[in-house]
């Protein structure tokens, strides 16, 4: 492919990992991960995995990032809240984020405010 189009948004986008207990030592592999197409519903959100395998209609996570919970909003902050919200709809206790991402960016806006 020699030319592709780029479109670019105005909107702010953050990206929440979420990975397997003990990554990045020693984790487990197969632990069923629940919820996605909810998750899927929080607006701008766009669910992208890494470290999944499919079995029998259901997902498993297979690696040690596994899930990359992606949102746009009006700002960061807007982002930030629609990432986390996502996560808080995923079924997923062997899996983890950090609850975090964003701060800095998230301090600088409402310092502007």
């Amino acid at each position: 492919m020699k030319n592709f189009d780029l479109r670019w948004f105005d909107e702010a986008a953050l990206t929440v990992v979420m990975a397997a207990k003990g990554y990045p030592g020693d984790y487990v592999r197969g632990s069923r991960i629940e919820g996605l197409d909810n998750a899927a519903k929080v607006e701008g959100v766009e669910i992208f995995h890494a470290g999944t395998l499919a079995k029998d209609a259901t997902i498993l996570a297979n690696g040690g990032r596994v899930l990359n919970v992606c949102a746009s909003g009006k700002s960061v902050t807007e982002a930030q809240r629609r990432a986390y919200e996502a996560v808080g709809r995923l079924k997923w206790p062997e899996g983890f984020c950090r609850r975090d991402i964003g701060w800095q960016a998230v301090e600088r806006e409402t310092e502007k405010q």
